[in-house]
């Protein structure tokens, strides 16, 4: 890669893709590349995607937000159509993808009324096309902290199968960890839990937002998927993406009752990557693009914080420990990953004494080196089997 193109990409230390897909616009082409991933589990087509980028100016959120928003709208309404000639798989399908675009059409938006709107529109497709699939599923609130945690819960066809709780990161909600990474697993007969912790989705608007101690919500959510789900604790795992690497590290020091947790990638000290994000905005010899700026905004939001400075200095204690994880870990490591997204995983790693631990770093022959495997979540998705085959 040359300079030039690191440059473009931001600050290595806390890059999360090295490589141009679509978008010189790092932003854009992350979240793009993150709904190309999406198509295999019912997510938009190539041509759907690439259709809608056509419309897009590279860096510009409102064409952004109006391209995957209107892409929704006719996806919504042709599903409406199949609906009403009774073919419901088709309508289902649509659906999805109506959902998939409204997902993307957020992630640009400034907090506040249109970006509910947007939200809770894909949240509605999402559920309709559920049923409309015929896949079983519960929609669940955690009670945690004067607020509600939303979730959905997939029962395995078999009772005694493993579940597997799918946590994201800062820029995700749960309905799109299905897409993701969630239908991969059902489809290999887990049960699935996927939630939104505080900061995460559209939690924050009940002034709950990312939490250093957060073991507490993952323990309430636990406690719901053992109260009403009958969910099995010694066949319990744990996924955590992105931010959500963190939340893993954390509840394997902290929540003695998940039975094997996976990050992607490991981050144990969530204060280094906030510091070094700071120090790269105050370094920029250029002005931000608006869709940094307006995703930065919204990220702050999820925090509580009004910029990052305060990010830092609110997160200076936050760590987990190593030394306490005896739990079975499994850390993955994609190869474009910035410097500190690797070190951390790697320390992390080499640090915790689980007599069942195993690091795997997936480069460019893979198609599954961008952050979290965006790129090819399906291989993360076989990592992650394989190993909790062994491990449950």
């Amino acid at each position: 890669m040359t300079e030039q193109n690191c440059t473009l990409r931001g600050d290595y230390s806390t890059a999360r893709l090295t490589q141009r897909y679509r978008f010189a616009d790092p932003n854009m082409d992350l979240f793009f590349l993150g709904a190309l991933g999406w198509g295999p589990t019912g997510g938009l087509s190539v041509g759907e995607a690439f259709h809608i980028a056509s419309h897009i100016e590279d860096g510009n959120p409102d064409t952004w937000t109006q391209a995957f928003e209107r892409q929704g709208e006719v996806l919504a309404a042709q599903a409406e159509r199949w609906a009403g000639q009774g073919v419901m798989r088709a309508a289902g399908e649509t659906r999805l993808k109506a959902f998939a675009c409204y997902r993307s059409a957020w992630q640009f938006v400034l907090p506040g009324a249109y970006f509910s709107a947007l939200f809770r529109k894909g949240q509605g497709l999402f559920d309709q096309a559920m049923q409309e699939l015929g896949l079983p599923t519960t929609r669940f609130e955690v009670a945690y902290s004067g607020g509600k945690l939303p979730g959905h819960f997939f029962p395995a066809n078999d009772q005694a199968a493993p579940t597997i709780l799918i946590i994201g990161g800062a820029d995700t909600c749960h309905e799109d960890r299905f897409l993701s990474q969630g239908r991969y697993y059902l489809e290999r007969g887990y049960a699935v839990a996927l939630v939104d912790l505080p900061g995460q989705g559209l939690v924050a608007e009940q002034s709950l937002y990312w939490e250093a101690e957060i073991e507490r919500p993952i323990g309430a959510v636990i406690d719901t998927l053992v109260a009403r789900f009958g969910v099995n604790t010694q066949k319990l795992a744990m996924l955590g993406m992105s931010l959500g690497g963190y939340f893993a590290c954390r509840a394997a020091a902290e929540e003695p009752r998940l039975a094997a947790i996976v990050a992607t990638p490991a981050l144990s000290r969530p204060e280094e990557l906030f510091l070094a994000a700071a120090g790269a905005t105050k370094k920029e010899t250029h002005t931000p693009s608006d869709a940094a700026h307006r995703n930065m905004q919204v990220l702050l939001w999820k925090a509580g914080v009004d910029n990052l400075t305060a990010l830092a200095d609110k997160w200076q204690s936050a760590t987990a420990a190593p030394a306490k994880v005896n739990v079975p870990f499994l850390t993955v490591v994609g190869g474009q990953e910035g410097a500190v997204w690797k070190q951390q995983s790697i320390e992390w790693h080499n640090a915790i004494p689980s007599a069942n631990k195993r690091l795997t770093m997936l480069d460019a022959e893979t198609g599954a080196d961008a952050h979290c495997q965006g790129n090819n979540p399906l291989r993360l998705v076989q990592e992650v089997d394989a190993w909790l085959r062994e491990v449950l």
